[in-house]
């Protein structure tokens, strides 16, 4: 499984999953269909052009500009309305169904509980199993979004009080660039979603890691103690170290996932203290302020601590 924050450029031609290989046959024909059209189109000017085309207008306008768009238009909606259906429909009985919330502007994701433990919420990253149909259900907070990872299947709006569903079903191990495909605001753009699909073993093991809380001894260090004397914990949780705050992502294990800021840097060394001194430059807009005013002291305990929520 590729570890690397580098994410192969989104393209609905390379399809990694079950639905998305659907849509991808169903484009293909779409485009063959526009091809033959096109070309019998072009036929039919050439011979116009050169006087030849047998027959009365009449019959031209009425035959290829009434009978042949409406048997060709006709026959590709059915075909592609049979091709597609059950993809936008939730599962009848889904074996794993994840949270996917949209926030300005960043992705909260949210599995349910292993036995004996808490749900596992984590921000701006999704993992799921390979050769299992997990069910995706889309909310938003605030403004509509819209989830779209080109190589597992198609784009569903987040819209607030509503919940929306999409279905994915991997079978090529990787990372995939998820991102917002609905405007949402100043940093519409700077949004991604770190998408990766992993053998189910390694799932389950993800999973039970997610969901043990932040090392104990951790909470005693200078660094933890700086995250609560500067206010992170107004808006950010650390399980078992700060009571949840729902305003900003979670971040018991955020120096285990791939990108910070929801793909704004790779996560690799430096990247903590150039996020904490940089937000506002890296993300104008953004709704955490930049801590620049930190001494170096604290800024480094910040990090450590940081460093240390696996």
């Amino acid at each position: 499984m590729p570890t690397s924050p580098d994410m192969p450029m989104p393209s609905v031609l390379a399809p990694a999953s079950s639905e998305a290989a659907v849509l991808h046959e169903l484009s293909q024909v779409l485009l063959a269909g526009a091809g033959l059209v096109f070309l019998g189109v072009a036929l039919l000017l050439a011979l116009a052009l050169r006087r030849r085309v047998p027959g009365s207008a009449a019959g031209w306008i009425v035959g290829g500009g009434i009978a042949l768009p409406v048997v060709a238009l006709s026959a590709l909606l059915l075909y592609s309305t049979a091709r597609t259906a059950g993809l936008e429909r939730p599962l009848a009985d889904p074996q794993l169904v994840v949270s996917v919330t949209g926030h300005a502007w960043w992705w909260e994701v949210r599995y349910p509980a292993p036995a004996g433990a808490e749900a596992v919420v984590l921000a701006n990253e999704l993992r799921l199993p390979l050769q299992r149909p997990a069910q995706i259900s889309l909310q938003a907070e605030g403004v509509i979004h819209s989830l779209w990872v080109p190589q597992l299947g198609g784009k569903r709006d987040l819209v607030p009080g509503r919940v929306n569903h999409l279905v994915f079903t991997p079978w090529q191990a990787g990372v995939y660039r998820a991102a917002c495909a609905e405007y949402c605001g100043t940093q519409h753009a700077r949004m991604a979603l770190p998408v990766v699909a992993m053998p189910a073993a390694d799932f389950e093991r993800w999973l039970a890691a997610q969901a043990r809380p932040a090392p104990p001894a951790a909470q005693a260090t200078p660094g933890a103690q700086a995250f609560r004397a500067n206010g992170c914990a107004a808006c950010h949780s650390v399980r078992g170290h700060h009571a949840p705050a729902g305003r900003g992502p979670d971040l018991t294990h955020v120096a285990s996932r791939l990108t910070l800021g929801a793909g704004v840097l790779p996560n690799e060394p430096g990247s903590f203290k150039r996020w904490l001194v940089g937000v506002q430059q890296l993300k104008p807009g953004a709704r955490m302020p930049s801590y620049a005013h930190l001494d170096a002291a604290t800024l480094d305990a910040l990090v450590a601590y940081l460093e240390t929520l696996q």
